[in-house]
């Protein structure tokens, strides 16, 4: 059975820094070194029936699992705990949750991990992979999803327990409960996976009508998924507890959300920039104007300097996207393309060729032509 607890200190006033007993500049090899001190002081096994040290080896291992991770320390330290609940972190379901993730910081002090010291031990659920498509706007701005997936839950009838609900699964008397049979054959003894109980260690002898004994029932999960601002294609988010039911007791796996951002019609995107074109027409890169430009949030003045070339690029400052790690905004990337005119009326053919032949008369008298003239 899942064993859940809650922090008795405010989620938000955890200092997990203190609460390992290190510096915020401590190297992952320190940080390990102080969560095996303080785990093997507070483990379960070693304190039982102490709800305090049960609750300061929770709260260390949530703190361990945040700072020995580089990419939750680094949201951790600029935002605190909200930040981490962007990231989909809400600490852990139970005490096999914490077995399961540190198991092999368990076996170097304890020889073995609390799991594995029963043949029919719990087994964390597996975890779920969903493709989710969004818009480039709901990529800059965020957006609240409801999604849906078919999944394993444990059955709300008997509890995850198989069993009719009023009874409870047996011991199985073949193994006693361990999973396994042990045969001597001449010197030696093999073990096998116990063929009554098929390893479970117990025997289900009034199945539950709804899951039919398995504990675990097929269902349509519908819930809501907050997709923070800034994402961007193959970005992941992870939903603790939203995969599949664990075994015999054991917690859920995990959902992965990655995502895919559509194309837009008239933006694109590097890094945390936007950036679009914009035509401008010949006078208007000559002369230099005024001109508004879309930006996500909305339309803005762009000043355009005379003699701007076509492919020339301009920065709107703060315009582009939200920084997932960190302050602050991208910029938006302007590139004007001068449009050269089809179809041009007879007037305004004769304002060209009179353009030109001005052009040419000032080249002239500037010299153009001596330019050519071989020394004396």
């Amino acid at each position: 059975m899942t064993i859940s607890f809650q922090s008795k200190e405010p989620m938000e006033d955890k200092d997990y820094y203190k609460i390992l007993e290190i510096s915020r500049e401590a190297t992952e090899e320190e940080i390990k070194k102080s969560y095996r001190r303080i785990a093997m002081q507070y483990h379960p096994d070693r304190n039982p029936g102490n709800k305090e040290a049960e609750e300061r080896f929770k709260i260390a291992s949530e703190a361990y699992e945040v700072l020995r991770d580089p990419q939750k320390r680094e949201v951790y330290d600029r935002y605190g705990i909200e930040g981490l609940r962007g990231t989909g972190f809400t600490g852990f379901r139970g005490f096999e949750d914490i077995f399961t993730t540190f198991g092999d910081i368990f076996e170097d002090f304890f020889g073995v991990g609390r799991t594995s010291r029963r043949g029919n031990r719990a087994l964390a659920g597996a975890d779920l992979r969903y493709d989710l498509k969004i818009s480039f706007l709901d990529a800059a701005f965020g957006k609240e999803v409801e999604i849906g997936l078919p999944k394993t839950l444990a059955c709300e009838a008997c509890q995850g327990t198989g069993a009719k609900p009023g009874t409870y699964p047996s011991q199985c008397p073949a193994c006693r409960g361990s999973g396994q049979v042990t045969r001597s054959q001449g010197f030696f003894s093999i073990s096998t996976t116990c063929p009554q109980c098929e390893g479970q260690g117990k025997i289900i002898q009034h199945p539950c009508k709804d899951c039919r004994g398995l504990g675990k029932v097929r269902r349509n999960r519908e819930f809501q998924v907050h997709i923070p601002p800034g994402v961007d294609t193959g970005s992941k988010l992870r939903i603790r507890g939203e995969g599949e039911a664990g075994e015999r007791g054991g917690p859920p796996g995990d959902l992965y959300v990655f995502i895919y951002v559509e194309p837009h019609d008239f933006f694109s995107r590097e890094g945390e920039d936007v950036i679009c074109q914009i035509p401008i027409s010949f006078p208007q890169a000559a002369l230099g104007s005024e001109i508004e430009v879309p930006t996500l949030h909305g339309n803005k003045t762009l000043h355009i300097p005379k003699g701007a070339e076509s492919g020339e690029l301009f920065r709107i400052r703060g315009e582009g996207f939200p920084k997932l790690r960190g302050h602050g905004k991208g910029d938006q990337i302007v590139q004007v393309i001068v449009k050269t005119p089809k179809h041009l009326t007879k007037r305004q053919e004769e304002l060209l060729k009179e353009f030109e032949e001005i052009g040419k008369k000032g080249k002239e008298e500037g010299g153009f032509k001596s330019f050519f003239k071989p020394k004396e």
